[in-house]
């Protein structure tokens, strides 16, 4: 229903099929003003709780074996309910007696509807009643401290397993145990033979149905089997199921699989063995974002049976030279798109389709041809970022190497293999992680959670539809077992595979009250008692507002902004447009050129001196613009703060991702077509320049360095691996492969095609040698000189400063940034008394006085002297009149 239904006069508020009451507590329910009758007055109705044990209420609020009177309060809702429920800050409270409260356990397995009768005991209202807030008021307390899923105790060789799964309205669960390892057969698609063993499970008073079995189910294929009485339809039935908490699966995730983590046969050895990198500050990261597929899909020098799997990280090709290469420039961490359990991807090759490579080849460059063919396959292709989740805890079995592999442990032993293989070249593993929407609900093939309590997971809008404004079915994390779900996978993927940080999707989407959660429990990891130290793994997300919760409508979200203290990153968006211009959502690419992209915008200036000083809103600087005093968070961001953060590790600073094009696609629709391609490449290292020698976290797209293109795509989730090449021997930079999916492009064929078609704008070889070497360059610089790594505000505020901003030296193409070490005494970092980072982003040479610096020593980074760039090496200093030249479209370190 449109929510703007609820105020129409004419519209029955008789309708179990939807939920507009919420029983937030067993003793009180809450109704909005928006679900009565239209001129009726609370007041004016007799409230009951209506129940059917067994289901039967009409969806006009008929047959109910017994109503439960209920007592409405004076006012609105307690203090203490609006605070847990703002959004529900004007409901008027329905109070049971201590009937109520005593039977709510039991009256939630069955059918419950809020009736109010009018003066002639007709029903005027009838409605279903959301349950997140009574199952929580019940059960949250104990069952979060239950450990969910499958648990082992026992000796090695002789463990038992236990399964637990939470279900408090469920009326009874069995468990459907098979015997053996599933094979393959053409009909069966790797399920397990015969017909399961049926194991009842037995009620807890946390609401959690529990079993213990023998050491006999291990490796064993396991289903829940739920009776419910659906909320809203009253009808009783079975209801199958995954484990919500699985860890292992078999193929394509149609069973669970009893699989424990710590044993040895799912332990690679090479993993055991692989040193841990040592720990580093949140400040001291450079990220590198990867898709796993991607990494070697096209890489011959791997070999054919690993290509686009976990295991072609630990085998030595292209890939994982290239990746030596940036870690031994300072690369500390690899991003991996989502790597958990996901619903898009057939698991078994052999279900999978593809349109040839050689066929798309021959196809013109500005073709619509290409899309068309990838788009008809995209349902069944390999190739998907992932973002859709199935299960939480356990790995993808689509990057697996073989079909076989994709079972059980099986998986566990090649992810972990893959973060070996990271660990051996010293790189850190990051995680992405999406609890913020799954990609089902209801009864859907890929539903769990909602299967198992149903309308408990899910956040819900008036009506008591599931919301989707993250554009899938929006999770629920401010519900406490949302929330254990979150916590407890984050601690299984640090505890039993040993990564090292983790990037939240939506993570606005959540309330800081879930990333402090996660937080305070990973640092409850440690060395002595889990063989990890929890304090020492990173966190990042998309600190976005927007939805159902912007403006924090029903808790404080996990914004940029909202997280000082906590050690928690969000991404720089205002870096990101000021170096790009315009923004990511222009219907027209060529809106606004930023200041790595041709303009001379004040303001872009402005953002990017703040986003170079660590984002942070207290910084203080004279502006390019109007030549004043400011502080960050005065700085105009399209009516935010351009300043948000109140530390630097809370800012990732970044110019392109996975998502939108890339920088190089960015550079492309934004420069004029004749725009040389030499100048075309310095613009581009100019761009990561401003991300890589930032006081914030840097990140970089994977291929950014290698001047990569998905062929102007601006969303590549679903456009296959022809769209998504990425390619680190410098053979194909993914540039001109035909007109990009029309779904989120085809508004943009027009202009995209002549810019296709032109082959000049195709980077050769060489050019990407280049900006390769550049790039390393970038790392090094931001390696070598820990002065551009101060790690605390204070710091910052006393030795970064930007001297010719808004002052008769300055201009919008142009950022001189000077961090003073002198200034911090005896904790100066490094060798370097000083740092000056010059961002040239004019055409030509330019020479700048640097007011103060006459008489001072400065000289060209050794890095930079030695570095891969020539044209970086004519930067000079004269010693008299404290001026540095600099070349055009350059960036330039120097030190004192």
């Amino acid at each position: 229903m449109d929510p703007s239904d609820l105020d129409r006069p004419d519209l029955d508020r008789r309708d179990l099929l939807r939920a507009r009451a919420h029983w937030l507590t067993a003793d009180l329910v809450a109704v909005p003003p928006t679900a009565l009758p239209h001129g009726v007055a609370p007041e004016d109705l007799r409230w009951s709780l209506g129940a059917a044990p067994d289901g039967g209420i009409d969806r006009r609020g008929e047959g109910a074996q017994e109503e439960l009177a209920l007592t409405l309060a004076e006012g609105t809702l307690p203090d203490a309910l609006v605070r847990r429920w703002p959004h529900l800050a004007p409901c008027r409270a329905l109070r049971g007696d201590g009937e109520v409260a005593r039977r709510a356990a039991t009256l939630l397995t069955g059918q419950v509807a809020l009736l109010g009768r009018d003066g002639t005991g007709a029903t005027a209202l009838a409605t279903s009643v959301q349950v997140p807030g009574v199952l929580d008021d019940l059960y949250a307390g104990a069952a979060d401290r239950r450990a969910l899923g499958v648990s082992w105790t026992g000796e090695p060789g002789r463990r038992v397993p236990s399964v637990a799964v939470w279900a408090p309205t469920a009326r009874a669960v069995d468990l459907l145990l098979w015997d053996g390892v599933p094979e393959h057969d053409r009909e069966r698609a790797w399920a397990p033979a015969g017909e399961p063993m049926r194991v009842p499970m037995q009620r807890q008073e946390d609401g959690a149905w529990t079993v213990t079995g023998t050491p006999a189910w291990a490796g064993r294929c396991y289903r829940l089997d739920l009776e419910h009485v659906l909320p809203r339809t009253g009808e009783r039935r079975r209801v199958g199921a995954t484990d919500p908490w699985s860890v292992g699966l078999s193929l394509d995730s149609r069973h669970s699989v009893l699989v424990d983590l710590d044993d040895p046969a799912h332990a690679p050895r090479r993993w055991l063995q692989a040193p841990v990198p040592p720990a580093v500050r949140a400040v001291d990261q450079s990220v590198y974002e990867l898709h796993v597929r991607d990494f070697s899909r096209d890489d011959d020098t791997v070999p054919a049976g690993v290509r686009g799997s976990y295991l072609a990280f630990a085998a030595e090709g292209e890939g994982r030279r290239h990746l030596r290469r940036l870690a031994a420039a300072g690369l500390t961490s690899v991003h991996l798109l989502p790597t958990f359990d996901l619903t898009s991807v057939p698991e078994d090759p052999a279900a999978q389709a593809h349109e040839p490579a050689g066929a798309l080849a021959e196809l013109p460059p500005d073709s619509s041809e290409q899309q068309r063919r990838v788009r008809a396959h995209a349902l069944r292709d390999a190739f998907n970022w992932g973002y859709d989740p199935w299960h939480f805890l356990a790995p993808e079995g689509s990057y697996a190497s073989t079909p076989g592999q994709a079972h059980g442990g099986a998986r566990t032993a090649q992810l972990r293999t893959m973060v070996a293989g990271l660990h051996e070249l010293g790189l850190r593993v990051v995680l992405d992680q999406v609890y913020n929407h799954t990609t089902d609900s209801g009864l859907n093939r890929s539903s769990v959670l909602d299967r198992v309590v149903p309308g408990y997971y899910h956040r819900l809008d008036a009506d008591g539809d599931v919301q989707t404004s993250t554009c899938c079915q929006n999770l629920a994390t401010e519900h406490a077992m949302a929330q254990k779900l979150m916590v407890d996978g984050c601690v299984l993927w640090v505890r039993h595979y040993r990564v090292d940080g983790f990037r939240f999707d939506l993570m606005g989407h959540h309330s800081t009250e879930n990333m402090e959660a996660v937080r305070a429990a990973l640092d409850a990891l440690t060395l002595e008692a889990d063989g990890v130290d929890g304090a020492a793994v990173h966190l990042y997300g998309e600190g976005w507002d927007f939805g159902e919760v912007a403006g924090d409508a029903r808790f404080r979200q996990a914004t940029q902004g909202q997280l000082d203290g906590t050690s928690i990153g969000t991404f720089n968006d205002r870096l990101r447009d000021a170096v790009r211009g315009g923004s990511v959502h222009d219907a027209d690419p060529r809106t606004g050129l930023g200041f790595a992209t041709g303009g001379r915008d004040p303001r872009h200036t402005d953002l990017l001196q703040v986003g170079l000083a660590g984002g942070l809103r207290g910084l203080r600087f004279r502006s390019q613009e109007s030549g004043e005093e400011v502080c960050g968070e005065q700085v105009d961001y399209g009516g935010a703060a351009g300043g948000y953060a109140a530390s630097p590790e809370e800012v990732v600073n970044y110019v392109d991702a996975h998502d939108n094009e890339t920088l190089w696609d960015t550079l492309t629709l934004k420069l004029a077509p004749s725009t040389p391609m030499a100048e075309r490449v310095r613009r581009n290292t100019l761009a990561l320049a401003t991300v890589t020698l930032s006081q914030g976290i840097s990140f970089w797209h994977a291929g950014a360095e290698l001047l990569r293109s998905k062929s102007l795509d601006r969303n590549s989730y679903a456009s296959g691996d022809w769209f998504n090449r990425y390619d680190p021997g410098l053979r194909d930079n993914g540039a001109a492969r035909g007109l990009p999916p029309e779904p989120d492009n085809g508004v943009r064929w027009e202009l995209m095609r002549p810019l296709l078609a032109d082959a000049s704008l195709v980077p050769a070889a060489t050019d990407m040698a280049l900006a390769r070497g550049c790039a390393l360059d970038l790392l090094r610089l931001r390696s070598a000189h820990p002065l551009l790594r101060l790690g605390s505000a204070e710091a910052i505020g006393a030795a970064v400063s930007f001297p010719v901003s808004g002052t008769e030296h300055g201009a919008p193409d142009l950022v001189v940034m000077l961090v003073d070490g002198s200034r911090l005494g005896a904790g100066r970092p490094g060798d370097d008394e000083a740092v000056m980072v010059v961002l040239n982003a004019a055409p030509g040479t330019r020479t700048v006085t640097v007011p103060g610096l006459a008489g001072q020593r400065w000289r060209l980074s050794s890095v930079q002297r030695d570095g891969a760039d020539e044209l970086v090496k004519a930067t000079g200093w004269r010693l008299a009149e404290g001026q540095v030249r600099v070349p055009g479209l350059t960036a330039a370190l120097l030190v004192r």
